[in-house]
């Protein structure tokens, strides 16, 4: 697909009555003339600054992947974001505003728009402490080493992302047994932490859902549940907080489809002020460089709104439709056998597993993963391609894995395209 036709172009006219409709909605004056006029030419302009900067754009299909700049925001985010930069406001009314009108939408106490989903477990960890010790954000994290400190996680829930509550001063207590669990709450234990999409392995999770909450509400302490990436379905959104848990997060930039950074920290009112107190613009808090800006809330809450307007069951349809696409373009290579795995939690959308004899074709999934990098215009295949070490997908050194959720319009024909003639080019 050309670059030309995957541009969103906004006629002036059509920019006023969106304007007009969005300030009536907000009860703001429309735009001036001269404000609608500059926001026309700058979304009409073809400048285009990957190209300035010599940035390569790819196709995406591995999926929702940092490092790949995740989701792409559906037109109306866009929309909203670009209208939302044209005025400046008060960020702490903003902030507050659109947490009321999120926690309404999704079913909860309260919620707060975080740079992300790792913040949000910063300021969800700086919001239990704050919330056990009945100390300020000014006490976080320099103090924290004389309070009540201690986090609770299952040992198959450590991860990289222990560094955002480590960032509070906290000290983490590892466990792994149920009577472990119960001996570690203590008095001095201001959280704990579930991570939603832990998976099977040698140090596996022993404690479900449903007892790591209980035994934790026994105790009195707040639990956690890091659901990052765990959208679709949609209705997770507000499964966890339903359970009971007393603070949930999001990334918003994956299956939620809104700024990439952003994200969501959802679940019981006290907590979430606390969370907000330790958050920006607030200047004496740990959470002052994780800023949100107004683009960001209000890209937040209008993918949001795209989110609860969608069906779980026609985005799943188009997933595999596009999934077969590609699994056509390649059923002909040797020894070629094809099946979809769909994650149980975390990406719960089809990915293509595409399992052949390199021996016979002559090329193995890695290589090809390097070939289709390399090529233009650059495809990246999902990193579970050629190993066994990726957790989440059963893939092995001779599989190719493609998540097709993120591609957008005839990008599945390229990939199947492509696919195909790297894998038949040295075969004969």
């Amino acid at each position: 697909m050309s670059d030309k036709s995957v541009e969103c172009r906004v006629s002036r006219r059509k920019f006023l009555s969106l304007s007009s409709a969005a300030a009536a909605t907000l009860g703001i004056s429309p735009l001036s003339s001269n404000a609608s006029d500059a926001f026309a030419e700058a979304t009409t302009s073809s400048d285009d600054y990957y190209a300035k900067l010599g940035v390569e754009k790819i196709i995406n299909a591995a999926g929702t992947y940092t490092y790949l700049t995740a989701a792409c925001m559906p037109p109306q985010v866009q929309r909203a974001v670009a209208q939302a930069a044209l005025h400046p406001v008060r960020l702490k009314d903003l902030q507050l505003a659109a947490g009321e009108y999120l926690a309404k939408k999704l079913r909860c106490e309260a919620a707060v728009v975080t740079s992300g989903a790792s913040a949000a477990l910063t300021l969800a960890t700086a919001a239990c402490i704050a919330s056990a010790n009945g100390v300020s954000p000014q006490d976080i994290p320099e103090n924290v080493d004389k309070m009540k400190n201690e986090v609770v996680v299952q040992k198959a829930h450590r991860y990289e992302y222990d560094h955002a509550m480590l960032l509070c001063g906290v000290h983490i207590k590892e466990v792994v047994t149920l009577e472990d669990y119960k001996r570690a709450l203590g008095p001095n234990t201001v959280m704990t932490n579930f991570f939603n999409a832990a998976e099977p392995g040698p140090n596996a999770a022993q404690i479900d859902r449903e007892t790591w909450l209980n035994v934790a509400h026994e105790h009195g302490v707040p639990c956690h549940n890091d659901a990052a990436a765990d959208m679709p379905p949609i209705e997770n959104l507000w499964k966890y907080t339903g359970m009971g848990f007393d603070l949930v997060c999001f990334s918003g930039g994956k299956g939620i489809r809104g700024p990439q950074n952003a994200g969501l920290l959802l679940g019981k009112k006290h907590l979430i002020d606390l969370a907000t107190a330790n958050n920006n613009p607030n200047s004496d808090a740990v959470g002052r460089g994780m800023k949100v800006a107004k683009e960001q809330i209000v890209g937040m809450v209008a993918a949001v709104d795209w989110l609860l307007a969608q069906s779980d069951e026609k985005n799943q349809a188009e997933y595999m439709r596009l999934t077969n696409i590609i699994a056509n373009s390649v059923k002909d290579v040797p020894t070629m056998k094809t099946r979809v795995f769909m994650p149980s939690i975390a990406n719960h959308v089809p990915h293509l597993l595409l399992s052949y004899d390199p021996s016979v074709v002559g090329i193995t999934p890695q290589q090809v993963q390097e070939k289709l990098r390399a090529q233009s215009p650059s495809i990246e295949l999902n990193p579970a391609t050629g190993t066994s070490s990726r957790v989440g997908i059963p893939s092995d050194e001779n599989t190719i894995v493609i998540a097709t959720w993120m591609l957008q319009p005839g990008e599945a024909e390229i990939v199947g395209r492509s696919l195909k003639t790297v894998l038949t080019k040295n075969h004969t």
